[in-house]
């Protein structure tokens, strides 16, 4: 049986890291929508500290406009975009935004406040500053990323953009491990095969999602929106057309897609092995391997639909919403 922590200290800062997880998961969650509305190149500034407000009057509205005038995407693809319009992306990529700054606030101050007051358990200082650096260099990588798209194209490099998602499911993942540590410091661990398996599956998983990152950038979710065949063929045209080969795995949103498909059905096989070999396990090891293999089909089916409906806002935020809650699971 699990063994849960009674100490209070222990208690209150793993459930404040609970909390930060889960503002962490709704971060994502608003980050894919804004992604999918194409809403993530309005804001052409940066500012820390005024940028929390929106325009809060008609002169300011004007001015916010007149800088997105000047971007690739409304020059290109938005132009005689109306003032309304534009306000429907902003506050997209404003609340975004918003959200990270409020992130920072919310564990900056109680990080200051359990530590002034002793109540950081021995051990964890060095592990919460470095979450608090984590937070802060995600920050510098979205805007870095916006960047990108501020300069010829209208769209942001899928470089950075994997990177912007693979940090946050990174920063997710620290929280609620963490946050575990803390209410289940000797969770029944299984015999050695079975954590090998475990972590191998979060292994896969991490390249599987990098993947899916990179399907998200390259947009290629909008080509051969058919399962399971892609096109009439399993392997389809144009899988291996870039030269150098290696830039195939990368730049090729054809070999993306169908990376990101074999990397869905490894994925479900290797959680099926686990849940065999948990029957040899405890009842925790059990119904947690159970709770993954739940998981991962919820994943796959929204992975299916969002592909067939062609990846429309709803199902592709609900797509990369269920990709945190498998990784949740398998933590």
């Amino acid at each position: 049986m699990y063994r849960f922590s009674v100490d209070k200290n222990h208690r209150l800062v793993a459930n404040w890291l609970f909390f930060m997880a889960f503002a962490v998961f709704l971060m994502v969650i608003v980050g894919g929508a804004t992604r999918l509305t194409e809403s993530g190149l309005s804001m052409v500034n940066w500012n820390p500290v005024t940028g929390a407000l929106p325009p809060l009057d008609e002169t300011a509205w004007q001015k916010e406009f007149s800088d997105y005038k000047t971007s690739p995407e409304y020059k290109i693809k938005n132009h005689g975009m109306s003032l309304e319009d534009f306000k429907g992306i902003f506050y997209w990529e404003w609340v975004h935004r918003l959200l990270g700054r409020l992130l920072g606030v919310f564990f900056f101050l109680p990080l200051v406040w359990f530590w002034a007051r002793g109540q950081i358990p021995r051990g964890y200082k060095l592990k919460l500053v470095a979450l608090l650096v984590l937070g802060g260099s995600q920050g510098l990588l979205g805007w870095y990323m916006v960047q990108s798209g501020l300069v010829n194209e209208p769209a942001v490099s899928h470089y950075r953009l994997t990177a912007h998602l693979m940090l946050a499911l990174f920063i997710f993942a620290a929280l609620f491990w963490t946050a575990l540590s803390l209410r289940r410091p000797e969770p029944a661990s299984g015999s050695r095969q079975f954590r090998i398996l475990t972590a191998f599956a979060l292994v896969l998983a991490t390249l599987q999602l990098t993947m899916g990152a990179l399907v998200a950038g390259l947009k290629a979710g909008h080509i051969f929106n058919t399962w399971p065949l892609m096109d009439g063929s399993f392997v389809p045209e144009g899988l291996m057309s870039f030269d150098p080969w290696w830039r195939n795995l990368l730049d090729n949103a054809v070999t993306v897609q169908f990376d990101h498909r074999l990397g869905a059905y490894a994925l479900t096989l290797v959680v099926a092995l686990l849940v065999w070999r948990s029957l040899a396990e405890s009842f925790e090891l059990r119904r947690a391997a159970v709770l993954v293999a739940a998981a991962i089909v919820l994943q796959m089916v929204l992975g299916i639909v969002m592909l067939v409906q062609n990846v429309p806002v709803s199902w592709g935020t609900a797509h990369q919403a269920g990709g945190v809650i498998f990784l949740a699971a398998l933590i």
